[in-house]
């Protein structure tokens, strides 16, 4: 393996609980209507504009497209004033730790992330650095689970996708690995990441020998 690409929300930091409370505000004070947690999962590894489809579609409710793409942009500045407070506290537990075993290992380190706000955020939490590439919702067209963004990382890494390990939390994100030709890796629970080739509740104590041993 040449190269592993992660995705950033849920693997890198928990950025979910942030896209939870701007998607229900808007939820609540635009759209009239509730959003659970349980249903938040499944926003997750997906785009902002396919994310609001959804919600659109569980709460029965119909918009032009110009009131959609007010609403979109409302929940990021909502997102982004509540990422313009994370720290390199909000790393995940073992992240630092493995992406220094990573580089110490000569295997390339890419983000593979729909966000758009994928840069300031590595920015914030102080490993942008870490990585060789950044391919987030700037540099694409398709969401996850299309194959777009991991497909791109390997190209810009100049690296077959086959040589690529993907990290993931998201069932679209594991799919659109899957579909670039990459060995997968779960982050999270197994019953929900099923499809994945290994699953890993987190980064933490995951030594690189074993993984790949494990993956091929």
């Amino acid at each position: 393996m040449k190269a592993f690409l992660f995705d950033l929300d849920g693997v890198i930091v928990d950025t979910a609980h942030f896209h939870y409370q701007a998607w229900r505000r808007l939820a609540n004070e635009k759209l009239g209507f509730d959003i659970s947690e349980e249903f938040n999962e499944n926003l997750k590894g997906v785009s902002r504009t396919e994310s609001l489809e959804r919600i659109l579609a569980h709460g029965n409710t119909t918009l032009d497209e110009g009131t959609k793409a007010a609403y979109a942009t409302l929940k990021n500045e909502w997102y982004v004033e509540l990422i313009n407070k994370m720290t390199p506290d909000d790393i995940l537990p073992g992240v630092k730790v493995f992406l220094e075993k990573t580089r110490q290992s000569g295997i390339k380190i890419g983000l593979g992330s729909v966000s758009k706000n994928a840069k300031p955020i590595l920015e914030k939490i102080g490993i942008v650095e870490d990585f060789d590439v950044i391919i987030d919702g700037t540099k694409i067209s398709k969401g996850k689970p299309d194959p777009e963004v991991f497909l791109k990382g390997a190209q810009e890494l100049n690296i077959a996708p086959h040589e690529c390990v993907v990290f993931e939390d998201a069932v679209a994100g594991i799919e659109a690995g899957k579909r670039a030709g990459m060995k997968t890796v779960g982050i999270g629970q197994a019953e929900v990441l099923k499809e994945a080739d290994i699953v890993f509740p987190n980064l933490v104590n995951v030594e690189i020998f074993e993984l790949l041993q494990a993956l091929f």
